[in-house]
């Protein structure tokens, strides 16, 4: 009996070594509403919630939509440096943030590269697009406009890939237990501080780009979505249920419906390795890759000028 006793004591105690530190990293998260939203953006209601995004209007229109998709875990304002530049040429530009992060709800679901492109579905036939829209992924958003481009061809002018996932040769999977549910959540929050070590700061702390994010400023917009409950929760779905690593299937039926296309890469990749670059070119043989220079996963918003010129020289010859 005084070995029972003392197992369920051990046991009690263990789950209170669980419990309890995950408690107090979870207590004071705020479910996200309307009023934390910003006064230059709306919420569109979709079948899983509510989905934040924003329209940016040129002063005179090319009569061509751009539909931006970002990536993993920082949410729209990512494309902050490249609008103007992009409005300056006459087009009309929609970002959005993903369910679980920025100011989207959080809706607890299976977060798979068909619930994210369905999602950009839902909200382009929301805001009436009745036109073929230039899609521009960034990171995870790569993936996911080429999901769209495979499924929804017919509304797809064309795609710019931006330091796209899913090019890798080599299946990379997380550990078994990692797939239990719960798990990745309570390394989320109780490990939070080493886990986002890398995830919140970006590979280079500074740029001499004038339009480009500072650091104080981009932990300032990135950290801001960290209050509400789900966010970390809808990056341990994403991990569980979407590949990252490995979409060349996928591509490669993307790439047999000839629309146009190109993918943007910085050389110096920490994240996305560029030789996912090479990989690229294979599948899409019409396709161009353009390299920035000791760019690395940050280009869109530590190397905006670059990015911007780029797809600015791709986009130019489709406006008709």
């Amino acid at each position: 009996m005084p070995l029972e006793i003392l197992s369920v004591g051990l046991l009690g105690i263990l789950l209170l070594g669980i419990f309890v530190p995950y408690w107090l990293k979870t207590k004071d998260l705020k479910k996200i509403s309307s009023k934390n939203l910003p006064s230059d953006g709306h919420w569109a209601q979709l079948s899983k919630g509510n989905i934040y995004y924003r329209w940016h209007h040129p002063e005179q229109k090319n009569g061509q939509t751009i539909v931006m998709v970002h990536g993993f875990s920082t949410p729209s304002f990512v494309w902050n440096g490249l609008l103007d530049g992009l409005l300056n040429k006459g087009y009309s530009i929609l970002v959005y943030d993903h369910y679980g992060r920025g100011f989207s709800e959080r809706p607890r679901t299976k977060y798979s590269l068909d619930f994210y492109v369905e999602t950009l579905k839902e909200l382009i036939s929301h805001q009436n697009i009745d036109e073929k829209v230039h899609l521009v992924g960034y990171s995870m958003g790569g993936p996911i406009i080429g999901g769209f481009a495979d499924k929804y061809s017919d509304q797809v002018k064309s795609s710019s890939f931006i330091a796209p996932a899913g090019f890798g040769k080599v299946q990379t999977s997380i550990p078994f237990f990692m797939k239990i549910p719960g798990v990745i959540e309570w390394v989320m929050h109780v490990l939070a501080d080493r886990f986002y070590g890398s995830a919140i700061s970006s590979e280079t702390a500074h740029s001499n780009d004038p339009l480009s994010i500072n650091e104080e400023k981009f932990q300032q917009l990135f950290s801001f979505q960290m209050q509400f409950k789900g966010f970390r929760e809808s990056l341990a779905s994403t991990m569980r249920n979407f590949n990252l690593f490995d979409a060349r299937e996928m591509f490669e039926k993307v790439a047999a419906k000839n629309i146009p296309s190109i993918a943007i890469w910085g050389d110096n990749d920490g994240v996305v390795s560029y030789k996912g670059a090479e990989t690229y070119s294979e599948i899409f043989q019409e396709g161009k890759v353009i390299t920035i220079e000791g760019g690395t996963h940050d280009i869109t918003y530590r190397q905006p000028s670059d990015v911007l010129e780029a797809i600015k020289i791709f986009l130019d010859p489709q406006i008709s």
